[in-house]
């Protein structure tokens, strides 16, 4: 079999070979740059094209480049209907870009630059290559620009074009397109230095909005870092954790994010070529956070809401931190949008979407009550049973005779033993992507529910709900049925106290939620009581009768 093999690759081999040699010409002189293309992986279809019109030499000369620049630092402003954008042409960078429906907890339009970037004299869109000499010289330059402001309504396009050159033929050009009603903006980067051509990465940070002190001390989550999407999954890197051996770099990026809980800036790259770095730079004691990715095509600056980006496409839509259960956190989400529709307040969308869920889930709350309350009447047999074999946990004969009498009760009356803990565990999904829900959706930012809470991605002022929360949490525990010893039990009325605690500082958005979740647990396990007790009325009354 071997020998056969051997012979049917040489063969092959020579008929490739005889075939190369009658068959195909040798290239022309134009075609010698088409077989280099293919090598570097252009498709047929760009090679044909560059039969015909051949592309620039990469090699510029310095005498071809002529010095391109401004005499004095201007400012370019961009206005549309979502935001107001302040560029610089000192390196060509983003210096502000105010989101116009988003307020920030001065009730003004919130801003996306961080104060840090004058600190550090780095802005977004700077651009980084392997040179420290040339992206001084490039981020420091005064860049010519083709218009000094840009006002965009509705169906509208802008287009925004920096250029930069030295007599040492050092060349840098760049090309925003904003429109009217879109957070993304279309991007083109093109570089040479000494007359080569280079890819520089773009670069966002240092970090990405303006917290304030009282809204880092109030949220439940502030974390904000950078998220890489490639190879079909999302990798993310947090400033607080930021650790250069765990791996910063990344390669055949689909896209690139700088992000924090609500807001992102998303570079869209051609993931055949591109790469991207999380840089810490600065003093140890106050360092700046950077993102850089090449080959950016667009960019998207704006909130993480999850049907703009998911209408933008790229698969944008992974940004939103949903969790492992994220394909459920998007069913929860177009429900409550729709919810919302009919009930223009998030907060009652909040409790409604639970009552739905709870009238859903009612069957498997039942089966769980059920059997623990058969599991409940069975412990003093139990405890019989446990009695009869004491040393059952030292003697494995006596352990194996206890369990085989244990199952024979359990399949006697049937009982389940997994059958209170199993339809919870069914639920804990669901539970998961509403908690996740409710924490990532840029919805419930400043969305005001009744009275003293304002704003349902903060945690209650009064802590009137959490406590609420913990008192109903109590009260539905105690009606619950238990089928654990007296120790277990008081340890399970101590959860209320510790609920309380966690959610003091937890988001009022999901302290509803819970709440409404007890409530109507404790309306649910009222009523599976009643018809308990008079199945239990009825059997007895039977058992008379036969007497």
């Amino acid at each position: 079999m071997e020998k056969r093999l051997l012979v049917a690759i040489v063969l092959s081999f020579l008929v490739i070979l005889l075939w190369q040699t009658l068959f195909i010409k040798k290239p022309l002189p134009e075609e010698a740059f088409l077989l280099e293309s293919t090598e570097t992986g252009e498709t047929s279809e760009e090679m044909s094209q560059t039969i015909v019109q051949p592309p620039p030499e990469p090699v510029l000369s310095k005498e071809s480049i002529a010095p391109v620049s401004e005499s004095s630092q201007e400012e370019i402003h961009i206005d549309t209907s979502l935001y107001h954008a302040v560029w610089s042409n000192k390196g060509a960078a983003l210096k502000s870009w105010v989101l116009k429906e988003h307020m920030d907890e001065n009730k003004e339009p919130i801003e996306l630059i961080s104060l840090q970037s004058e600190e550090s004299s780095t802005y977004p869109f700077f651009l980084r290559t392997e040179d420290s000499v040339f992206d001084d010289l490039v981020n420091s330059s005064l860049y010519s620009f083709s218009t000094s402001r840009i006002d965009l309504t509705e169906g509208e396009a802008g287009e925004l074009r920096f250029e930069f050159a030295d007599n040492r033929g050092n060349r840098i050009e760049k090309t925003f397109v904003f429109r009217d009603s879109e957070y993304a903006i279309d991007v083109e980067i093109n570089g040479w230095r000494n007359g080569q051509r280079v890819e520089p990465r773009l670069v966002w940070g240092p970090t990405l909005g303006r917290l304030s002190p009282t809204e880092l001390k109030n949220r439940f989550t502030t974390r904000t870092g950078v998220a890489v999407y490639s190879v079909d999954k999302v990798e993310r890197r947090d400033e607080m954790k930021y650790d250069p051996e765990s791996g910063n770099a990344f390669n055949f990026v689909r896209w690139a994010a700088y992000e924090n809980n609500y807001f992102t800036t998303i570079f869209v790259t051609d993931p055949q070529k591109s790469s991207a770095v999380f840089l810490k730079e600065g003093a140890v004691e106050a360092p700046a956070y950077f993102l850089a990715a090449s080959h950016v095509k667009k960019a998207f600056i704006g909130p993480k809401q999850f049907d703009i980006l998911e209408d933008w496409g790229y698969d944008a839509k992974k940004v939103i931190r949903f969790g492992m259960f994220g394909f459920i956190a998007e069913i929860l989400y177009k429900a409550i949008k729709i919810i919302h529709q009919a009930f223009p307040n998030w907060g009652i969308s909040i409790i409604i979407l639970t009552i739905i869920t709870k009238i859903l889930f009612f069957p498997l709350t039942y089966s769980s009550t059920k059997s623990m309350a058969k599991m409940q009447e069975l412990q003093p047999k139990i405890k019989a049973l446990r009695a009869k074999y004491k040393k059952s946990k030292s003697d494995m004969a006596q352990r194996r005779k206890m369990n085989e009498e244990m199952m024979a009760m359990y399949k006697e009356h049937g009982v389940n033993p997994a059958g209170g803990c199993l339809p919870m565990l069914i639920q804990l999904p669901i539970f998961w992507g509403f908690f996740r829900l409710l924490i990532v959706s840029i919805e419930f930012r400043h969305s005001p529910f009744i009275f003293w809470i304002k704003d349902l991605s903060l945690k209650d002022p009064l802590y009137i709900t959490p406590i609420l929360m913990g008192l109903s949490q109590y009260i539905s525990q105690k009606m619950t049925p238990t089928s654990g010893d007296p120790t277990q039990q008081r340890m399970m009325l101590i959860m209320p106290v510790v609920m309380t605690i966690f959610f003091m500082n937890f988001q009022s958005g999901l302290v509803i939620y819970w709440l409404t979740s007890n409530v109507l647990q404790i309306g649910q396990q009222y009523i599976m009581n009643r018809l308990r007790q008079r199945k239990k009325r009825e059997l007895h009354g039977k058992k008379g009768r036969k007497k």
